[in-house]
């Protein structure tokens, strides 16, 4: 049994927010359609590296899904989806801001078909504001929230997160939002509309920096590695590369003290407090670095674990997927394709002690679907 086994999801969506959200729901039991142009309508099918022909972006985001293809510009297939309507649960698009009510597919119009109908509509700014009818993209949005002011070195460039985390977190909100709203129309009997978009997830998810300059009125800076609040909390170098450590608490600071054979540290007036370490920083982190150089990652690690301080290794994408913990946790996933073959995943990080979620579909190809579905 799985606990989204009933629901059926039409997949409007393209490129990564608003499909990984409804890869979630599909890895829950839902049973999700995408709806794609007969000629494509996902760019993201173009970007490489591919595998079989298949672009591994693609594949990153659309798992446990069926494919069927219409053209909701003509009138033949917007009957047809209006159909697919009468029997869903909800409905994912990330159309720009009004391209569903020039279809006629708005809200308020396949609500009469379906009362019970959620719909959550992804942009980039929302349906609302000076900026509504602008696309969003990733890169975009980190610029625009503050996101990259505060990324990067402090005598370089603002940097943008090496993965599309505006996106990847908006695709988390997807999920959220229909949760919430599955539950509201167990008591309501009526389903409704969720306009979500990149630019408010990413100004949302600011934490503790939109916070300091909201109440406080400081603004945090750009430090590479280094914490703007917390000191040490940074990256050090070692003979074999660098090594994160987060001493977070004064009684942390003290057990690492203590593990660099420097105890007196503790009662430096410079150090004593998170406060006073944060305004000699930059001291600290050079009398740091003259003691972590002399070993090796894993001595230190070792020391880190043995004093519990977290710490870990600076890795590459290769040494993290293939980490002890990784396999430990079991968190990489095979599924066979007919069409390309093998695709090899992420897995999705719940588990639960009550359910096992099934991956049953690798991610399908343009129309894969359609005898099944159209015809049916």
């Amino acid at each position: 049994m799985q606990p989204l086994e009933n629901i059926k999801v039409l997949d409007l969506s393209r490129v990564l927010a608003a499909p990984a959200g409804s890869m979630l729901l599909a890895d829950l039991g839902a049973e999700v359609i995408r709806i794609e142009h007969p000629d494509g309508s996902d760019s993201m099918r173009e970007w490489g590296p591919f595998i079989n022909g298949q672009s591994t972006y693609y594949l990153c985001a659309n798992r446990n899904k069926k494919s069927i293809t219409l053209d909701l510009k003509q009138e033949s297939g917007r009957d047809y989806f209006k159909e697919l309507v009468k029997e869903a649960d909800i409905l994912i698009d990330n159309f720009k801001t009004g391209d569903m009510n020039k279809m006629g597919l708005q809200y308020e119009e396949l609500q009469k078909i379906n009362p019970r109908i959620i719909h959550v509509a992804v942009t980039g700014f929302g349906q609302t504001g000076p900026l509504a009818s602008e696309p969003g993209f990733d890169p975009v949005i980190q610029a625009m929230s503050g996101l990259m002011d505060v990324t990067g070195a402090s005598d370089g460039e603002p940097t943008r997160v090496g993965i599309p985390i505006a996106d990847i977190l908006t695709s988390h909100y997807v999920v959220i939002g229909i949760l919430a709203a599955l539950r509201m129309r167990d008591k309501t009997n009526k389903g409704q509309y969720i306009d979500l978009s990149l630019f408010d997830v990413q100004m949302s998810s600011l934490a503790n920096v939109s916070s300091a300059y909201l109440n406080a009125g400081f603004q945090s800076k750009r430090l590479g590695n280094q914490h703007n609040n917390v000191a040490p909390y940074q990256v050090f170098n070692c003979k074999d590369g660098l090594l994160m450590i987060c001493a977070g608490t004064d009684s942390q600071f003290k057990k690492l003290c203590k593990l660099l054979g420097h105890e007196e540290w503790a009662d430096d007036e410079r150090f004593k407090t998170n406060v006073s370490r944060k305004a000699h920083e930059n001291i600290l982190a050079d009398l740091i670095n003259n003691i972590t150089i002399t070993k090796n990652r894993e001595e230190w690690l070792q020391l880190l674990q043995t004093y519990k301080i977290p710490g870990g290794r600076v890795n590459t994408i290769a040494e993290a997927l293939e980490h002890p913990q990784v396999k430990a946790r079991n968190l990489i996933g095979e599924l066979e394709h007919p069409s390309y073959g093998k695709v090899r995943f992420v897995k999705n990080p719940l588990q639960f002690s009550e359910l096992n979620i099934e991956y049953k579909n690798a991610p399908p190809v343009l129309g894969e679907h359609n005898s099944a579905i159209i015809l049916k």
